[in-house]
């Protein structure tokens, strides 16, 4: 008979420690440790490798296999996942409630169904009923596609190797528990040994398996880290709740380029791709506004044109708030900070507002010149010049800093008619300088000088 033993581990982080604690050695939360008990032996041989056990092989004589990508019918999301769906890949769908990776992965499945394969939908949170009754919303009626309302780990095994489909959904991770474990569904170790499992699957079949899973209140992936580092692929489904803007971003991809990005609409038809999101993200700009600014971001290979829009206005109290939507709070801190210190703009005492129009997250150090000047112009209510598009990288003594992929960003303002580009004086190129619409940038205090003063 095995022996068990009892062991607390960290909803929070994964990690274990031999008695409890209030609050948490490794990652310092408090009541996240939580009693399990586990078996001392595994029960099946696979986790060592089963029939996948093989000498070690010289690096020189490794053979590489080809690619056998299959697009499953939705470009945008073939695009983030490098290509198209690889064989035996481990893909993690996250996204917060209501973004959407149900739709996306009933959608994507469809997809794979119409292309003559098969596709395998395992509900643990909806009856089959339910599935069926949101495929019918978004019209979709496809051959070879079956539903599976469980949330037992092997019988998902055992159903998946009985059925060898072409791609397998689990909607979602969270759901899904195994009787080894005598913790709830969704614990630390109910999440990890379902991916691993799923993952040991995968390799074995050749099947590609999508994991649906959730965020938490901070918007990080529910679950222990340690189940990111098993699978191949994580893609982030983002979009505020009452917009109708989805962006879908690849955070991890073995298979592919990294931080690619695809812009979904969220219709009564389900998930439809937008192929120019700039001009959407740019329809109902206000002209001669004060606090209004244009950016030009690239995410992946792709360039988008955003809004950036702030609002200054008296605190209320002597210590002025600092609010973002879709904007890192201690970035703009920072900012402001530099705004203060190198533009002589006193900020400090007045509440500062800003938001990415749209719904979508910037995040790269590029976009600091647009919310500099935005702040600015909002502050001293002056707008800033009609057509024009910022972008650079703001250091803290006042520098503008080279961006990549400038030519893209130049390419893109251009075809949306904005034709005056400030960028960082390093990012103009030798056969581009001169140019007419491209205004050199090398300090924060000379733009404010040309453009607002």
């Amino acid at each position: 008979m095995a022996k068990k033993s009892t062991i607390f581990v960290c909803q929070e982080c994964g990690s274990q420690s031999a008695k409890w604690m209030g609050r948490c050695a490794e990652c310092g939360a408090w009541n996240s440790l939580v009693e399990e008990r586990l078996e001392s032996g595994r029960e099946d041989a696979g986790w060592g490798g089963g029939s996948r056990s093989a000498e070690p092989v010289a690096y020189g004589d490794v053979g590489l296999e080809a690619e056998e990508r299959s697009g499953c019918g939705i470009v945008g999301f073939d695009r983030v996942l490098g290509g198209g769906v690889v064989p035996a890949s481990l893909t993690l769908v996250a996204g917060e409630p209501g973004a959407g990776k149900s739709t996306l992965m009933l959608q994507a499945a469809a997809g794979i169904c119409e292309g003559g394969g098969k596709a395998l939908y395992v509900s643990g949170e909806e009856s089959a009923a339910q599935v069926k009754l949101r495929g019918g919303r978004i019209g979709l009626d496809p051959k070879g596609f079956f539903v599976f309302g469980e949330t037992r780990l092997d019988r998902i095994v055992e159903a998946c190797e009985r059925l060898a489909p072409d791609m397998l959904v689990v909607d979602s991770v969270q759901t899904v528990y195994s009787s080894r474990f005598s913790s709830a569904p969704g614990s630390v170790s109910q999440v990890r040994e379902a991916a691993a499992r799923l993952l040991l699957m995968a390799k074995e079949t050749r099947t590609p398996v999508f994991l649906v899973g959730h965020v938490t209140k901070g918007g990080l992936i529910a679950g222990p880290k340690t189940m990111e580092h098993i699978v191949d692929t994580v893609v982030m489904m983002e979009g505020e709740r009452f917009h109708s803007l989805r962006a879908l971003r690849a955070l991890k991809n073995r298979f592919g380029p990294v931080s690619e990005m695809a812009v979904f609409e969220m219709t009564a038809r389900g998930l439809i791709e937008v192929p120019d999101p700039s001009r959407l993200f740019l329809a109902e700009r206000c002209s001669g506004v004060a606090g209004s600014a244009v950016t030009a971001a690239v995410e992946g290979t792709r360039p988008l044109l955003v809004e950036v829009q702030a609002l200054v206005s008296p605190a209320a109290y002597g210590s002025g708030r600092r609010t973002t939507e879709g904007f890192d709070h201690n970035r703009l801190a920072m900012l402001l900070a530099v705004l203060e210190r190198r533009g002589g703009l006193n900020v400090g005492a007045s509440d500062v507002y800003v938001n990415i129009v749209g719904g979508v997250r910037l995040d790269e150090p590029a976009v600091d010149l647009a919310v500099a000047v935005a702040v600015a112009s909002s502050l001293l209510d002056k707008p800033l010049p009609e057509g024009a598009v910022f972008f650079g990288e703001l250091g803290l003594g006042g520098e503008v800093r080279s961006a990549s992929a400038a030519e893209l960003r130049i390419r893109e303002a251009a075809a949306m008619g904005l034709n005056d580009v400030y960028l960082p004086k390093r990012n103009v190129s030798k056969a581009s300088k001169g140019a007419a619409g491209l205004h050199p940038v090398d300090s924060l205090p000379g733009l404010l000088d040309e453009v607002l003063r």
